[in-house]
């Protein structure tokens, strides 16, 4: 597909219906004092509640209607097959972690890709009323100032940026060392913002996300709104990133450039 010229408008029009759909079934239960949330880990908190498998019930009732020859690849409900060679990637809430404590930094995630990766992506954001899209004609966040296109910081040194990560020890103690060492020579360091950090990427308020253990449902809208924007998202080694693991998500090539001649001269196999 030529992602440009072929684009289909479809695809935006489906991509807000679906994230409407998943605004209105996540906010009701932010904030809920009486919320419950499983654990998915034995060893560890990774929580699950009914407003995850809600949204993604809905999302996929969407896209059955509108989009049957579509696949679909979600978090709470794993894969459907289709026909058309495109699949949809959903994460109704990526940082439920945040959304059990009541920060508004969660997001819910839409993208569609093929083979090669993600062309479509929507970062939202229902409690701030945030929008952030990226289509193959460009970017553009919609929220409580309006609408306006999305761009990515131009280039500067890594000693003047500003970088985030969703957990302080990133993955395995040697991938922790090796964000450590670019986050010594950053200027900034900030934690624990989960999706909405790819989207201030997008929006020209930071240069890098750096993160570990990631699945393809959490990275795959992210990629497209930041690329769309400018920027550029890779794992560690600058290889494609849209099938998960370690990702480096930057501003403009030079910045990404930095991150990963410090990544790639830390141990992390």
């Amino acid at each position: 597909m030529n992602k440009s010229s072929n684009f289909d408008p479809d695809v935006l029009r489906v991509g807000h219906l679906l994230a409407d759909a998943a605004r209105a079934a996540t906010l009701p239960f932010f904030r809920k004092a009486d919320l419950v949330a499983d654990n998915k880990l034995a060893g560890g908190y990774d929580p699950v509640t009914i407003a995850d498998c809600e949204a993604e019930r809905v999302m996929r009732e969407i896209l059955a209607r509108e989009r049957p020859q579509d696949a679909v690849l979600g978090e709470e409900y794993g894969a459907s097959s289709g026909t058309s060679g495109l699949t949809w990637v959903l994460d109704p809430i990526d940082g439920t972690r945040g959304f059990v404590s009541g920060t508004p930094t969660w997001g819910v995630l839409i993208a569609l890709g093929d083979a090669s990766g993600p062309f479509f992506g929507i970062i939202d954001q229902p409690y701030i009323g945030e929008r952030f899209v990226g289509t193959p004609l460009g970017a553009e966040l919609t929220g409580p100032n309006g609408k306006s296109a999305l761009v990515t910081r131009p280039p500067r040194d890594l000693s003047q940026s500003t970088v985030m990560t969703t957990f302080p020890e990133v993955g395995s103690s040697d991938e922790g060392a090796a964000f450590a060492e670019v986050s010594r020579r950053a200027r900034l360091t900030r934690y624990g913002m989960d999706c909405y950090a790819y989207g201030l990427v997008a929006a020209g308020q930071i240069d890098l996300v750096i993160e570990a253990g990631l699945q393809p449902y959490d990275i795959q809208a992210p990629i497209a709104v930041v690329q769309a924007a400018g920027g550029i998202v890779t794992d560690w080694r600058g290889g494609p990133a849209h099938n998960g693991g370690r990702v480096v998500a930057a501003a403009n090539a030079q910045i990404h450039a930095q991150a990963l001649a410090v990544l790639g001269s830390c141990r992390h196999d």
